[in-house]
């Protein structure tokens, strides 16, 4: 099978150090020698997964169909997490696998994409409401007054920073819970979670190997903002 890799990354930043995408060229070199793929090309694409413009995909659809050859990806996320993206995707005429979960159907894609995009609403929810919690506690967001301001606001902006880290952590949880919840449906326990988890090179919230207390957290975390934020809508 003649593959054609697309690696997305979302800031300039990442795209110039390399971060993510040497993981995400892993995956796919892993993936086509397992198979004893052939590589044809590699496109890379560093835009936010929110815009439905992404010039180098468009590129690399256009040369699998030239070449009929398979998009290959790292993880469905670098396409988008938004389900009419993918629904189009998979009627354009072009196959495309994920090398995390190469064997899924059409319905799983489906599926996780749906999920994905949920994820992804929660977690801009989550930062709003961890921003505004901080406003009405007095934190003020950013530094009008200058550099006068910067002693007597060290405590409004630790305070400021430990609400930023707090949904940091809880979009980092989003982001890996459609694979948890997948592996909690084959009845998986904390400790298979947290060792499919690794085997898969998905990071923990450390950016290190998750271990099975962190699994735990990290769904009893999303379980407890999800009720919140479904008990004030």
């Amino acid at each position: 099978m003649q593959v054609i890799s697309y690696l997305r990354v979302s800031t300039a930043r990442q795209g110039a150090s390399g971060l993510g995408l040497e993981a995400q060229r892993a995956a796919v070199a892993a993936f086509t020698a397992a198979g004893g793929h052939g590589l044809t090309a590699e496109f890379v694409e560093v835009e936010s997964g929110v815009k439905a413009a992404r010039p180098q995909l468009e590129a690399a659809l256009t040369t699998c169909r030239l070449h009929r050859a398979t998009l290959v990806i790292a993880k469905l996320d670098r396409l988008a997490r938004n389900v009419s993206f993918i629904a189009n995707l998979m009627d354009g005429g072009v196959e495309f696998v994920a090398c995390d979960m190469p064997h899924a159907n059409r319905l799983t894609l489906h599926l996780l994409a749906a999920i994905a995009e949920h994820e992804r609403e929660m977690i801009s929810q989550r930062t709003k409401a961890a921003l505004q919690a901080a406003k009405a506690r007095g934190v003020r967001l950013g530094n009008p007054n200058g550099a006068a301001a910067l002693l007597s606001g060290c405590s409004a902006a630790a305070e400021a920073s430990a609400a930023a880290r707090q949904a940091k952590a809880e979009g980092h949880a989003a982001q890996v819970m459609p694979f948890l919840i997948m592996l909690f449906a084959e009845g998986l326990s904390y400790q298979a979670a947290a060792r499919t988890l690794n085997s898969r090179g998905v990071p923990s919230s450390s950016g290190g190997t998750w271990h099975p207390e962190q699994v735990r957290r990290a769904r009893r975390r999303l379980t407890a903002q999800d009720a919140a934020i479904a008990g004030n809508g």
